[in-house]
């Protein structure tokens, strides 16, 4: 092949800032976090609820998130950490690579879960805010697979290959199909067809969230199919092409079930917000202190009222007079 064109790969994953390492892999995940909680929170406070509301349940998500996401990987890749010859601490290196989205999202789900519960906020108004935050945090996520040279597809000669220079881990440095650009790039038209369709269909009670889980299975499926890294394979399909068919029906039938029974979207995703109050951060009036302004002072009532009546007087004197002048005349 002729090296005219292709992607390198960085010659090292960190870089030593004195005693303290630098990943890239932990720097993309920490980027995608801060984009997921920062457009959550745009679209959180434009359907009404409280500025910072997305970031405390956020709290609660993202390590559920990681802890779910790196259990997957452990279990459904057991033979890495627990087989001969393997040592079962590396199960606990997250930085070195291997977070599952398919736990990720369903422990992060249990974590956002309890954050909302603390609220009293609907668990499907918050996933449909965070739904395309979640799409391209994965999309900022998936190039820290570039900084550790991993989960590329097969061999190519096309020009945007990717170079693989490592042989670490039972790799051949050659040039491949970089199925972690073509996720990254997945992701991120997902996420615009998630803002999209939540726009134009006005998707309500987790349907945003369900199209952007359907959405993320169909692409997952035929990159998934490209990639050579090792694999369970059942009926000669990998274990996560079997996951993605099984989660993109139940994504599709999730979303025909709430639109016949709960068309439309939810008119009130947080209690006790008042008009305002999202735009602002929370700098406006409590809806305690807005009752109370309602209510007034009654001592600053019943001065008002006095005014009123003092100007009353003035103008019947004023309308007796303008009578009296018309009879002289």
């Amino acid at each position: 092949m002729e090296e005219i064109a292709y992607i390198p790969s960085p010659s090292r994953g960190v870089i030593h800032l004195g005693p303290i390492p630098l990943r890239g892999y932990a720097f993309c995940i920490i980027i995608g976090v801060f984009v997921a909680v920062w457009l959550g929170n745009k679209r959180w406070t434009a359907r009404g609820g409280r500025a910072g509301t997305v970031a405390d349940i956020a709290v609660w998500a993202v390590p559920f998130g990681l802890v779910g996401g790196r259990l997957y990987h452990v279990i459904t890749d057991y033979e890495l950490y627990f087989s001969a010859g393997r040592d079962w601490v590396d199960a606990f290196k997250v930085w070195q690579g291997g977070l599952g989205i398919w736990g990720a999202v369903a422990l992060g789900a249990v974590g956002a879960w309890i954050g909302c519960r603390r609220r009293g906020i609907p668990l499907p108004a918050y996933a449909d805010a965070i739904a395309p935050g979640i799409a391209f945090a994965q999309a900022i996520g998936r190039w820290g697979n570039w900084f550790n040279q991993e989960l590329y597809g097969r061999e190519t000669h096309v020009p945007w290959a990717l170079h693989i220079t490592s042989s670490e881990g039972g790799r051949i440095p050659g040039y491949y199909h970089p199925t972690f650009l073509y996720e990254s790039l997945w992701c991120v038209g997902v996420g615009f067809l998630v803002i999209w369709a939540d726009r134009r269909f006005k998707l309500g009670h987790g349907r945003a969230f369900a199209l952007y889980v359907a959405a993320y299975c169909v692409g997952r499926g035929w990159i998934e199919y490209m990639r050579v890294d090792d694999a369970h394979h059942i009926l000669g399909l990998r274990l996560n092409d079997w996951t993605a068919l099984i989660v993109f029906l139940l994504a599709v039938l999730y979303m025909v079930l709430s639109a016949k029974k709960r068309p439309g979207r939810e008119a009130v995703v947080e209690p006790g917000v008042i008009e305002g109050e999202a735009e602002s951060g929370g700098a406006a009036e409590t809806a305690e202190a807005a009752e109370a302004k309602d209510a007034g002072n009654p001592g600053d009532a019943a001065d008002a009222d006095a005014e009123d009546d003092a100007e009353d007087d003035d103008a019947d004197e004023v309308k007796d007079e303008a009578g009296s002048g018309t009879k002289k005349s």
